[in-house]
């Protein structure tokens, strides 16, 4: 269904760094309308703001605001001629046509691709599917450009088979090597906002999900296999599904003989991988029984070898069903359970094969009915553009659970449901509104020691490709088309300068603000690394050289460089510090390096204001 259906140097540094200081719901007439959603939510926010005493702080500046939503929309600064042509509009709606403009840039897709990216691997269990998580990003890259709607991301991603090269919607089964325990867990997490993994081995603590809901959640998972193909290349992983019933699996084992003298064409007395996929079934099994059942290593069974293949190779990997363990007894089968969806209690059929489970599982989380699913994605992107959440945690929602502004929450929730759950309209509706555009300044009213929530921006501490994208437009470098770079070989994507930079300053994004912190390893390569010492150059053909050739008045330069590099014109203090330091420094191109180097060393540069 279309979409259109569906709806000194330190001191100096220093100068910066005091950025670091700053600090039954109301339903739009239409709840589809971006604008008419924001502003109901604006009426909450105020009114709760107004029943604590407090006075929300102004709209942030145009250039501020610009720089906030190009990092989160595109995820980079804005050239210094953005910021002219954006300040020098005087059309009263620009900043709603500035998202709009911003939203329709391949950027967009590239930077939100690459938030779901780290948000699913920053937490893979399977370390091996790391250099194939580039493949991920370009399905992701690929639907948020034609504006895919959530559900349908979802459900493809729930319902995903295939080689993991070819589909990249297969990266959550990758990442957890189709483990069903790890898919239940984020299956809730990321779709639902529940930890519901917290009742793995008893009863949630804090909430009310049963340890019998979770495995009866992880029950729509055991026929998922993920199999490494090593053979081929490059090597590559199969998602695949293991339909054989409990009969036919104990078929391959109980009645060895039988089943060896089919599958041995050549009748040589050896079964290999060409010979086992004469039987589609056994095929899918075959490459396990290979890695335990295989003694003289020669990539064959022998008649004795498969006679002497262990019970359970693969631990319960063998079976098409389901059993929670029994915690008294571990080496025990434990308890046979069907699927049944924790949220509302319905089961499902036990006759339905993995792909039919598993769309059965992708139909209920992203039902409208389902109140966590919509609420989770609001609530993970608002977290996201406006630094703090409806929840403290952005993936521990619940029914016991604090929330904040509740109201606001279901309003958007209702809105992003009628919109057919269409992903732009979450960033349209939260971008527009006084929340988002407020200023960092402490408004009046709110005791010192408290943060200002809604009341005034929050400063966010920008991701390792925001920060990398935000350096590479410093250099000129402003093409939109990023590569997103794929392994061929294990690790291989790690050996990419980017991947290297995400590396150092990667953070999983469903991590507190407040938890998220620099390291010395990344002080030193913004002190010292080949990039920044190019960056900074008064030589060749640098952003600074560039610049300094372009002024010849200090004064001038000092305002484009702060324009440059953090988007805003210097303050006069910023100012008079400045010029009275390339005044003692008695070399032009050498103060303005090191005042350079000092603004993309700021905690400013790299942080969302």
């Amino acid at each position: 269904m279309s979409q259109q259906v569906r709806l000194s140097l330190l001191s100096l540094a220093s100068l910066t760094l005091g950025f670091s200081t700053f600090c039954s719901p109301v339903l739009a007439a239409n709840p589809s309308d971006p604008l008419a959603v924001a502003a109901s939510v604006d009426r909450i926010v105020t009114e709760n703001l107004a029943e604590e005493g407090v006075a929300p702080a102004d709209r942030t500046s145009d250039e501020d605001f610009l720089r906030r939503v190009s990092i989160d929309l595109t995820g980079r600064i804005p050239t210094p001629a953005e910021m002219t042509r954006f300040g020098l509009d005087p059309d009263p709606r620009k900043r709603e046509k500035k998202i709009d403009e911003l939203m329709s840039s391949p950027d967009f897709a590239h930077n939100w691709s690459a938030y779901w990216r780290d948000v699913i691997f920053m937490r893979a269990t399977e370390q091996r599917a790391q250099p194939l998580q580039g493949v991920f990003q370009l399905w992701l890259r690929e639907k948020l450009e034609n504006n895919a709607p959530w559900d349908e991301i979802v459900t493809e991603m729930l319902t995903s088979t295939g080689d993991v090269r070819e589909n990249g919607a297969t990266g959550l089964f990758l990442a957890h090597a189709g483990d069903a325990t790890e898919l239940a867990s984020e299956t809730s997490r990321l779709f639902l906002g529940i930890q519901i993994q917290c009742a793995n081995c008893h009863d949630h603590p804090t909430d009310t999900w049963t340890r019998q809901q979770f495995h009866e959640l992880a029950a729509y998972f055991p026929r998922v296999r993920v199999q490494q193909r090593p053979q081929e290349t490059p090597p590559t992983f199969i998602v695949s599904s293991f339909d054989v019933n409990q009969s036919r699996g104990r078929e391959v084992l109980n009645n060895p003989e039988r089943l060896f003298r089919g599958l041995d064409q050549n009748r040589d007395g050896k079964l290999t991988d060409e010979e086992a996929k004469r039987a589609q079934r056994f095929a899918a099994v075959f490459e396990r029984l290979l890695g335990v059942g295989d003694t003289d290593k020669d990539g064959m069974l022998s008649l004795e070898e498969f006679k002497n293949l262990p019970t359970q190779p693969q631990g319960r990997r063998q079976t098409t069903e389901y059993f929670m363990p029994n915690l008294e007894d571990p080496a025990a089968e434990g308890t046979r359970l069907d699927p049944v969806f924790f949220v509302d209690g319905d089961s499902a059929p036990r006759e339905l094969r993995d792909v039919e489970r598993r769309t059965e599982l992708a139909r209920k989380v992203t039902d409208p009915g389902n109140e966590w699913f919509a609420k989770s994605y609001v609530n993970r992107i608002w977290t996201e553009l406006l630094g703090v959440g409806f929840y403290p945690l952005v993936d521990d929602m619940g029914p016991l659970r604090e929330v904040r502004y509740e109201k606001a929450l279901e309003t958007l929730s209702e809105g992003f449901i009628a919109s057919g759950f269409d992903t732009r309209w979450v960033f349209r509706t939260i971008l527009n509104s006084e929340a988002y555009q407020r200023s960092l300044d402490t408004p009046s009213g709110l005791p010192s020691n408290e943060s200002c929530e809604l009341a005034c921006a929050t400063p966010v501490r920008l991701r390792a490709e925001q920060i990398l994208a935000s350096l590479m437009m410093l250099s000129g470098q402003t093409e939109t088309n990023r590569e997103i770079t794929v392994g061929r070989g294990p690790g291989s994507r790690r050996n990419s300068p980017e991947a290297q930079f995400v590396a150092l300053f990667g953070f999983d994004p469903s991590t507190p603000q407040e938890e998220v912190s620099g390291d010395i390893p990344q002080s030193l390569f913004m002190m010292n690394s080949p990039l920044i010492s190019q960056l900074v150059s008064s030589r060749g053909n640098g952003p600074l050289a560039r610049l300094l050739r372009r002024y010849d008045n200090d004064e001038d330069a000092l305002r484009e460089l702060y324009v440059l590099v953090l988007s805003r014109e210097p303050s006069e203090y910023e100012l008079t510090e400045c010029k009275e330091f390339i005044y003692e420094v008695q070399n032009r191109n050498e103060a303005f390096e090191d005042v350079m180097w000092c603004l993309v060393n700021s905690s400013e540069f790299i942080t969302r204001r």
